[in-house]
This record gives C-alpha cells, structure tokens and sequence, in this order.
C-alpha cells in the first residue's frame, strides 16, 4: 500500500460506529467558534512559531497569503505584519466571521471564502504562502487537497499538525464509556511521507505547543468533549472524573486536551 492510501485508510478507521452514532443526543461534529477566536485573537503574543517563520521567510512585503481551514485566523494573522492580503477558507460561516473580525483587530486586508478546499480553490487567485494550520487530519484526500495548495502557490505551502492525531487523548474514554479501542494513527511521519511520495520534497520541524486559546467557561469545554464522545448529559460528573487534569483553565480560559504538551510539526515545501 503507498502512502496516501495508508493515509486515507488510517484516517477512515476513526470513523464512529453507526450504532453509536445513532444513540448520540447530538452530532459530535463540528468546532466551536469561541476557542478558536481565542487563538486567532493572541495571535500576536510570544516569539513566531516555526510556522511563522516558515511563513515570513517567503513572504514578500505587501505579499498575499492562503490560510485553509482558517478558524479565527491563528496560523497566517501572525503575518499581518508584512502580508498585504489574507484569504481564509473554512467550511464554518461563524469561523470566517470570527477570522474577518480577528484580521481587522490586526490592520490587515483579509477577505473570507466560506466552502471546503479544494472544492473552492478556483475563486482563489494566486498568492505567495499558502498555509493549512490543524486540517490534514481531517482531509482524506490528501492528494488533491495538497496539489491545490500547491497550484495556487507562488512560493510556499506551510502544514502544521500535532505529531498525532489530535483527538488520541481522548481514547482512554471511548475504551471506558463505549468500550471502544480507537486507532493509533496516521501520524505526521505519514503525512510527510505521503507529501514525499507526490514528489513535494517536504521539510519538516517539531516544536511544543502554546494553544493559547480555550472557553470563557468550564462547562462548555466538558459539553464538547461530550459530545465528541457521543455522551448524554447525565454522564458529565463521571466524564469530569475522568478527565482528570486534562480538563484545565489557563489565563482565565478551559480547555481539555492532553495533560502533557502537545507536540507540534510544521510541514513546508516550496511548488
């Protein structure tokens, strides 16, 4: 099996069982606006990321910049210095609201293209970085969705995602409230042996993470992991339990996520 097969395979084997699905009070799909505007609003904070300098090393001044599956815009507002123009896609219209109102706070031209890539890649012209912060473990496809970056690309494609899938945290609690066992991959290794295997010559660099980003409330963050796990409401003292340290509050926001740092990987290559 080659590599973007492998990856589309070990990306299906997260898929919810049916059954559980159907007994969900609610879908467990979907991102909530409120920890995303968050990240996008603090853009500023702290030294680049290595996806940041990724980014600005083939940036012209004044230059034009992608941001796929932008959420509040975390991934290219840190550029608001030096871009001229940013276009955020995202599938969410309340994302790009978010996203366009972050990019205003910045001083920077931004305009948002609600739809999935590639789907809407024609109404892009092209620009000189195009980025996808926290995407590819969603897109299947990985083939076409990174050709597309490709395409509209002057200079650069800049990835960044966790070194593993980003919801494995969270498969102690599928064994324990559904007894289910989750995957173990794919991993950033695939990803960029996929991207090697289309001929892209990508380079990548791990880093730790700073989110930066959470909810106003503690409630909502243990509604979101509910609902990610297909729970009902009843279950919320036992899932809190559970949760342990992984659910905490920094700077005044809640998040729930791994208790130790998470371990990020920029992936770039030049078109």
């Amino acid at each position: 099996m080659n590599a973007l097969d492998r990856w589309r395979e070990e990306l299906g084997s997260w898929a919810i069982p049916q059954p559980i699905l159907d007994a969900a009070p609610e879908s467990p799909y979907g991102f909530p606006v409120a920890p995303f505007r968050t990240r996008g609003e603090n853009h500023t904070r702290g030294e680049p990321t290595p996806t940041t300098r990724s980014a600005l090393e083939a940036l012209p001044q004044g230059g034009r910049v992608l941001d796929v599956g932008c959420g509040g815009g975390a991934t290219s507002l840190p550029l608001a210095g030096r871009a001229g123009h940013v276009i955020g896609v995202d599938g969410q219209e309340d994302m790009l609201e978010a996203f366009l109102a972050n990019a205003r706070g910045a001083g920077v031209a931004a305009e948002g293209i609600h739809g999935r890539w590639p789907d809407v890649a024609e109404r892009v012209e092209p620009v000189d970085v195009a980025m996808a912060g926290h995407v590819l473990y969603n897109v299947g496809a990985l083939g076409p969705f990174v050709r597309a970056l490709a395409d509209v690309a002057r200079h650069r494609v800049v990835l960044e995602i966790t070194a593993r899938h980003p919801l494995h945290w969270m498969n102690d609690l599928w064994l324990r409230f559904h007894d289910l066992r989750r995957p173990a991959g794919p991993d950033a290794g695939d990803a960029i042996a996929a991207l090697s295997e289309m001929g892209l010559e990508p380079e990548a660099e791990s880093w730790m993470s700073d989110p930066r980003g959470g909810f106003e409330r503690r409630s909502d963050v243990l509604a979101l992991v509910r609902r990610r796990l297909c729970l009902d409401p009843s279950l919320d003292a036992e899932l809190e339990a559970a949760l342990g340290d992984r659910l905490s509050q920094e700077e005044g926001l809640w998040s729930a996520g791994p208790s130790e740092a998470s371990l990020l990987v920029t992936i770039r290559f030049d078109p």
